[in-house]
């Protein structure tokens, strides 16, 4: 027995989760039109889900610039439970038309103060972000360098971050531990919530159980509002949207990318494996955000990806990232190769292997932006 996350349970657990597909995968021979299976298993995931159902909020447009070549809006919007949802539009200064838009989704990167700021950039960078995208992205805001090849970009806070995070005056004192909301400008004051934020993770994923709901569930319907909020606009042709993201926000993307059929392009990064290599290896370096109860049985974890083939899907991977194990890496990219073929649709999956660690480096970018000019623009 190779050493684990449960040791002795191990090889039980994992063989709960074999190499057999699911009983809701596409691998499996009794599927063979894609369109048919598409519709019981994306009814099978919601059920997992248990999401919660959102309609599409009134939008207040709270200040308007132009920015680094860029057409800037300042968006907020009230769901029906929580503080409203702050978000950042953009797209060309001066620019006209329908433009293709993307929903940028933002990373965990264990920086719950913050949100849409770690992919965008409106003005000086706080110094916490300042670090933050030179040591995931390159040292530059990906979502501004998106909107300026001609894309309508909307950024918005995810659930449990920034202006969507648990504030401390809001909870029990019993968990407060002697942690306070910090001041924005209060360096220290951010570290010590975010360490805070991250213990309290395991209490607020219980609670969403207890709730009859889960974290994706919360995620993916909040994260299909947002799509509601960019499709809605002028100046965006809804049949042409996209969405992307690093590790969270690639987490995300396997959801909102397998559940949504508007997002007609798909790029998810540094956030693809197999749910045996969560069981097995790594799930002490991953939040209780990726957890569906009972699907691992139905769907491995790409598989949810794979609900949208045949539409475009890029998923990148880092060789060295210490999120996940390679060859379960590998194996996930087999799956997902799999079914787009079974689909006739090989030219519309690509699966990317970068040197390196967890990130979204420049590189990796001008294939993701490459990507969405193919399928979004041509």
């Amino acid at each position: 027995m190779q050493p684990n996350m449960i040791g002795a349970y191990g090889p039980w657990a994992a063989s709960l989760v074999e190499d057999a597909p699911g009983t809701l995968s596409f691998r499996r021979p009794e599927w063979s039109d894609v369109d048919s299976w598409r519709r019981v298993a994306r009814q099978g995931v919601w059920d997992r889900l248990a999401a919660p159902t959102l309609s599409a909020p009134a939008v207040t447009v709270h200040k308007q610039y132009v920015y680094d070549d860029l057409h800037v809006e300042e968006l907020s919007w009230q769901l029906p439970y929580g503080e409203p949802t702050e978000a950042v539009f953009l797209k060309p200064a001066g620019a006209t038309g329908k433009l293709p838009g993307v929903v940028g989704l933002h990373c965990h990167g264990g920086q719950k103060f913050f949100g849409k700021e770690k992919i965008t950039r409106t003005g000086e960078l706080h110094p916490i972000m300042a670090n933050h995208h030179e040591r995931y992205y390159g040292g530059r805001a990906w979502a501004n360098e998106l909107a300026k090849r001609g894309y309508a970009v909307l950024v918005h806070d995810a659930f449990a971050f920034a202006s969507r995070r648990v504030q401390l005056a809001d909870v029990s004192d019993v968990i407060r531990y002697g942690v306070t909301d910090p001041d924005p400008s209060d360096v220290a004051g951010i570290e010590s919530y975010n360490r805070w934020a991250a213990n309290h993770e395991s209490i607020l994923a219980k609670s969403l159980f207890c709730a009859g709901t889960t974290w994706p569930g919360v995620f993916l319907a909040e994260d299909r509002v947002a799509v509601d909020v960019l499709c809605a606009r002028a100046d965006v042709d809804a049949d042409r949207i996209g969405c992307a993201g690093l590790s969270g926000g690639g987490l995300r993307t396997v959801f909102l990318g397998g559940m949504d059929e508007r997002i007609r392009c798909a790029v998810s990064v540094g956030m693809m494996t197999t749910w045996r290599d969560y069981l097995l290896h790594k799930s002490h370096t991953h939040t209780w955000m990726c957890y569906v109860p009972l699907l691992p049985a139905e769907l491995d974890y790409p598989e949810i990806l794979g609900l949208r083939a045949p539409l475009p899907t890029l998923v990148q991977n880092d060789n060295e990232d210490q999120l996940f194990t390679l060859p379960e890496m590998q194996r996930a990219d087999s799956i997902l190769q799999e079914i787009f073929a079974k689909a006739d649709a090989a030219d519309r999956y690509r699966g990317s292997f970068y040197p390196g660690p967890h990130k979204f480096d420049r590189e990796m970018q001008a294939e993701a932006f490459e990507w969405f000019d193919r399928w979004l623009k041509g």
